[in-house]
């Protein structure tokens, strides 16, 4: 996969823990839960944004965490507490009519897999789960270290550079 190939993508789906986030969380004594996310991140959802990319982020988690995250991120579409990501990213895609070739998704272990293989620019972080190593390109951030910045800006050079 060739940096110039970058500029055919139409629209990417993330997922969150792993992605916008390092995997861990923190849980207070009463059953709250904390993770961290990288502001870098969303200065590169802002740019794709500028540029027309669509995105959305795809999550099999219910907490609310991720929820407010992609509110104040301004993700136009997200899907919290679903585990069957590939027919969310499916039906995403085809409201938007968007061929799943020019779609990229990027995800961090197992649950991942369906739509790495579904899209035509599957990525996921340095650090994800051996599982996926074989099914999408590893980025050399890892989750909730700047992964995202580290894929919007290689899409927003390639399309700047189109």
């Amino acid at each position: 996969m060739s940096i110039t190939d970058f500029a055919n993508i139409k629209a990417i789906a993330f997922d969150f823990d792993g992605v916008f986030t390092d995997n861990r969380v923190l849980v207070s004594e009463n059953g709250v839960e904390y993770s961290m996310c990288n502001r870098y991140d969303g200065f590169g959802i802002m740019n794709l944004a500028n540029l027309g990319i669509h995105m959305c982020c795809i999550t099999s988690e219910s907490v609310p965490i991720s929820l407010h995250r992609c509110q104040k991120l301004s993700l136009p579409h997200f899907c919290v507490g679903n585990s069957d990501k590939l027919l969310e990213l499916t039906k995403w895609l085809n409201s938007l009519s968007i061929h799943q070739s020019n779609a990229a998704y990027l995800g961090n272990d197992i649950n991942d897999i369906s739509c790495m293989h579904y899209v035509g620019y599957p990525f996921c972080p340095a650090d994800s789960h051996v599982s996926v190593h074989g099914s999408a390109h590893r980025l050399s951030k890892t989750g909730g270290d700047g992964v995202v910045r580290e894929l919007a800006d290689l899409i927003t050079t390639a399309l700047l550079n189109k």
